[in-house]
């Protein structure tokens, strides 16, 4: 089944015409992400992150959950006006559970504009004022202008920043020195346009050029533009990694991991197929807990180095990259190993636990409880 990049409906794509159901599904999304937290923790105690790596995914974290709330004021009442205004949230409901690509790179293109929108709208106190006179002295509903609240309150969440844009651009973040090397976590994120998710990128890298890379006027923008060139789920670890470090003599990436955050699974507002379907429907859970996560970790290591010739007298140092050849999960994949886990409240994961399909035997399992603590299965 095909995936849109534009936005145009197929039938993956669902447009969610009922504002109230749009608020539970913003609701939903605040709910799985106030739980993630709690999840990371637990992934550091499992060996999956170090606590540095889980504050770096929890910053991309607040950034998708700021989206989310920004996306939740643009059509808060989208729906109840009437002509070229009127319009609906677009999610993928199929493998993904996430607001479509394009709605994101709407919102990036809406925030290129937001403080020019911002001066020539009035301000929240003006609209509220207004809001009063047309109800007290009209006795109508004001919907026209709750809208124009409603698209100011998105417009400033635009401006404000810190959201989870289509490509969020490489940081580096310094890890240690080693002699004459300084040790980097790379961390980027894209939102990908083909599977409408969230993914965000660890490189573990050596640095042996003369000035740190991320001071390095020359190299980091060249490091920048490659790695977001690079960005799409389509290309395996190996080739991405490989061709890093075949253009960037001075830098030796010796680990690349790519962290798929979802699907999300919900039986109000995604189609599921396969066990996972069969675990929602036999959970029969209240709207608070009929949901479950999907995590992928992609991870590619490098098992040693050698040094390659270049140019008439040069050397420098190349990776070789562990590939999986027992099938424990990156056999195929361009990847050292693959790890999955499914983070799910308590009444589905009883209900997986009754069922036991084969496919979700060996994957890690994060239950959140609610006193805010987390139970990790295997």
């Amino acid at each position: 089944m095909s995936k849109d990049r534009t936005g145009n409906l197929d039938a993956d794509h669902r447009q969610i015409e009922d504002d109230l159901i749009a608020r539970r599904y913003f609701e939903k999304l605040r709910l799985i992400a106030s739980t993630l937290p709690a999840v990371l923790s637990e992934t550091v105690r499992d060996g999956l992150f170090t606590q540095t790596e889980v504050e770096v995914i929890g910053s991309y974290l607040t950034a998708m959950l700021r989206s989310a709330d920004a996306l939740s004021m643009k059509y808060l009442v989208s729906g109840r006006v009437d002509g070229p205004l009127r319009k609906f949230l677009t999610i993928d409901v199929h493998e993904s559970g996430y607001p479509i690509w394009s709605e994101i790179a709407q919102m990036a293109a809406d925030a290129a504009q937001a403080n020019e929108q911002l001066a020539r709208t009035a301000d929240t106190k003006q609209i509220r004022d207004d809001m009063i006179r047309q109800i007290v002295g009209d006795l109508v509903i004001p919907t026209r202008l709750q809208y124009a609240m409603s698209q100011r309150l998105y417009h400033e969440a635009l401006a404000k920043g810190g959201l989870f844009w289509p490509q969020m651009s490489p940081q580096a973040y310094w890890l240690s020195n080693a002699g004459n090397r300084r040790r980097w976590l790379i961390h980027w994120a894209v939102y990908d346009s083909q599977l409408n998710l969230p993914v965000i990128y660890l490189m573990d890298c050596d640095d042996s050029g003369r000035k740190p890379l991320a001071e390095d006027s020359r190299r980091w923008p060249e490091v920048q533009a490659h790695l977001m060139a690079q960005s799409v789920t389509t290309l395996q670890l190996l080739t991405i990694a490989q061709g890093f470090d075949k253009d960037f003599d001075k830098l030796h990436p010796y680990r690349l991991r790519r962290l798929l955050m979802g699907p999300i699974y919900s039986q109000q507002f995604t189609t599921q197929e396969g066990p996972i379907r069969e675990v929602l429907d036999n959970a029969r859970a209240p709207a608070g807990e009929d949901w479950a996560v999907a995590l992928t970790v992609e991870d590619l290591q490098a098992e040693r180095a050698i040094m390659e010739s270049t140019g008439l007298f040069g050397v420098t140092e190349r990776q070789i990259f562990k590939l999986d050849k027992l099938g424990l999960g990156g056999n195929g994949q361009g990847a050292s190993a693959v790890q999955r886990a499914l983070v799910l409240p308590a009444r589905p994961y009883q209900s997986l636990a009754e069922i036991d399909p084969k496919g979700f035997r060996n994957i890690r399992k994060y239950v959140p409880l609610p006193d805010g603590r987390v139970t990790a299965y295997r």
